[in-house]
């Protein structure tokens, strides 16, 4: 049974058991709500948060179990002559699932008959010619062992679809029969939907955590794949970054030196425009602008936030690219050969990251006490002094950290790094220079006919790590400061 037809066969159990419950718990209280412990509607819910929850539980733990024992089954039983010089077994089983997925697209369009699909002894040539004209693989070509084993692993997929179907109905069929149970007049069931929503809550407080344990996980793991094929001195120190994808000739030169010190130099011309501007803006919008002013200005601040990146990144390359050209390009200081430079990119990132800047600082400026103000006021300093002496160094903790969010999100940034900076890994001082970042370059080795057996499309999950260990360092650091100055003033 599809997926979605086993959701709506639950969810069709549940209603009919809220309907029952109901029922059942007004037959036992002979129709009056007043002999009932609770009101009928936790009853209902009662039953009903029974019958989903137990069966979409059970349905996410197989989603998640199910495909790692199929893909521990199936690569067991690959021979080890099928890994090619340079690849690995995890790699393999990467083919042989897009060549499963294949096989179902094939028959799925009517390419290929159910039959053909699970022929072991069909034909490789005419097999890999069906898939390669449904466009599901990248390969040349398909191998006796991958096909032999995409077979396999679409007929455990099948089994596996009718077992939970037939478990998560008995799953469903159990817990209704469980929930009218307890559909009587006595039954604490408020107190029973109170804890079932706790566990609730808790379990979305998780899946937050879970998340990160999983992005971390399948970076660190995809990254050590990474470096059994392509050593890490040469990736950590190299100074040259120039990819060649198999089949385009040459070996690749994977150096992430060029491509950090782009992230780097780009976000620092970010900063060097958006920290002095935020700031300033809310120094005047808390000590200095009225009510009306503060509530016209704010505002519209907070436009530039909601405009999304790839608006900026036009902006980037058809105004302020150009524009820049005109001031230090030929016919200027001839200093700037195109409009796609670090300068065009950082100048424009910097302006999306003022409202960031301004609006964090403009909150934390306000939440310091007005009795710091007045005592400093009735010391004779003046409103320039307090604000610089009084007001700036109390709230530098969260200012320091509204900074560090900027630079997290402009290290983070793709689409006006493509669009404003060019695609050039480079190691130049020249911030007129064309550029390029870690992000923009993990873009460009996931898309394309990239094949994930090459150390040309894993390089982006260690690209993708590095970026993450440099963003947790920077957490790391606003933490540290924030405690130091937090400390000190409380």
């Amino acid at each position: 049974m599809p997926l979605t037809w086993l959701i709506f066969c639950v969810i069709a159990i549940a209603a009919a058991g809220a309907i029952m419950g109901r029922a059942r718990v007004f037959k036992s209280a002979d129709g009056n709500t007043q002999n009932m412990h609770s009101r009928p509607v936790y009853y209902v819910t009662n039953v009903v948060s029974k019958v989903l929850v137990s069966c979409f539980l059970i349905v996410g733990v197989w989603l998640i179990a199910h495909p790692i024992y199929v893909g521990s089954v199936i690569s067991a039983g690959l021979p080890d002559s099928s890994i090619a010089d340079g690849s690995s077994r995890s790699l393999l089983m990467a083919e042989v699932r897009r060549t499963a997925e294949g096989l179902d697209a094939a028959v799925a369009a009517g390419m290929m008959a159910a039959t053909e699909a699970q022929d072991l002894r069909a034909d490789l040539s005419d097999v890999t010619q069906r898939l390669k004209d449904a466009g599901q693989i990248v390969t040349s070509e398909i191998t006796q062992p991958i096909l032999n084993a995409a077979q396999n692993y679409r007929a455990m997929q099948a089994q596996g679809q009718v077992v939970l179907s037939a478990i998560t109905l008995i799953v469903a069929l159990g817990a209704l029969i469980w929930g009218l149970r307890d559909c009587h007049k006595d039954f604490w069931a408020r107190n029973a939907v109170e804890r079932s929503l706790r566990l609730l809550l808790i379990g979305a407080a998780s899946i937050a955590i879970f998340t990160t344990l999983g992005i971390v996980l399948s970076l660190i793991f995809n990254t050590y794949e990474f470096f059994q094929l392509y050593p890490w001195t040469d990736f950590f120190f190299g100074l040259t970054w120039a990819p060649s994808f198999s089949g385009r000739g040459g070996a690749s030169d994977l150096g992430v030196l060029p491509l950090l010190w782009g992230t780097f130099y780009i976000s620092i011309v970010a900063l060097i425009v958006a920290v002095p501007t935020g700031l300033f803006a809310a120094i005047y919008l808390s000590e200095y602008a009225g009510p009306k002013t503060r509530a016209i200005a704010k505002p519209l601040i907070e436009v530039l936030a909601g405009i999304p990146t790839i608006v900026y990144g036009l902006f980037a390359l058809l105004t302020v690219g150009p524009l820049l050209v005109s001031i230090f390009g030929k016919d200027g200081l001839n200093i700037m050969q195109s409009g796609t430079a670090v300068m065009t990119a950082g100048l424009v990132m910097g302006i999306m990251l003022i409202p960031f800047v301004s609006s964090l600082s403009d909150d934390i400026i306000n939440a310091v006490p007005q009795s710091m103000r007045d005592g400093s006021y009735g010391l004779g300093a003046t409103k320039s002094e307090t604000i610089r002496q009084v007001v700036l160094p109390a709230a530098l903790p969260g200012i320091v950290g509204a900074i560090l969010l900027a630079a997290s999100r402009a290290i983070g940034e793709t689409m006006i790094v493509v669009l404003g900076a060019g695609a050039a890994a480079r190691l130049s001082m020249n911030p007129f220079d064309a550029m390029t970042t870690v992000t923009a370059k993990i873009v460009s080795q996931l898309t394309g006919d990239a094949d994930f057996a090459s150390p040309e499309a894993l390089v982006a999950f260690a690209l993708g790590m590095t970026l993450f260990v440099i963003t947790l360092g920077l957490n790391v650091l606003a933490l540290v400061i924030v405690r130091k100055y937090r400390e000190q003033y409380e």
